[in-house]
């Protein structure tokens, strides 16, 4: 089965972009190429158990296995050498990418506390969005006694739009709850 935010796109938000930005040929809009999950544990580096944690939790959440992200430098201010283990991070394509786009906006944002939309300005001038959130325990997947610590994450969603208006039109159409300016 397809889904559920896939087929919103391909049946409502095409034909509102084509009419939006003027565009006959539908491979020139913008689409979601993917989704990077991003998880940093600072504290891995004195209690391994919390990498692990994390690495269960993203799992978890994204329904495909973590890797674990390795320091590329030594930083003596941060006691942090190269190679060492300090986060992990999931990237998500295709319908798994769909699916956890579907759960953030649906469930996982309105879980949130004080929640009043998305920064409409977090771009990165070539229509690529990122947000955090301040702790896992949004989604619903998740434990909460199994897990001893909250661990933030930052979501990084990449798309195929030239510009960021087109990016915020294309995310605003799949449903993401931005502020009003």
């Amino acid at each position: 089965m397809e889904p559920r935010l896939l087929e919103k796109y391909r049946k409502e938000v095409i034909p509102a972009l084509q009419k939006k930005l003027g565009r006959k040929n539908i491979l020139s809009l913008p689409r979601l190429e993917k989704i990077v999950i991003n998880m940093g544990v600072g504290e891995a580096k004195k209690e391994k158990k919390y990498l692990d944690e994390a690495v269960d939790a993203l799992t978890q959440i994204a329904g495909q296995k973590a890797v674990v992200t390795r320091a590329k430098k030594s930083v003596a201010g941060f006691q942090v050498r190269q190679g060492m283990a300090i986060g992990c991070k999931v990237t998500l394509r295709g319908r798994r990418m769909y699916e956890f786009l579907d759960r953030l906006i649906s469930i996982a944002l309105p879980r949130v506390r004080d929640f009043r939309g998305l920064n409409p300005r977090s771009f990165d001038g070539r229509g690529n969005y990122t947000l955090g959130l301040s702790e896992q325990m949004v989604f619903p997947e998740l434990n909460p006694d199994k897990y001893s610590r909250t661990q933030g994450m930052d979501i990084c969603i990449v798309t195929t739009a030239k510009n960021d208006d087109e990016a915020r039109e294309l995310l605003r159409l799949l449903g993401m709850p931005f502020r009003s300016e």
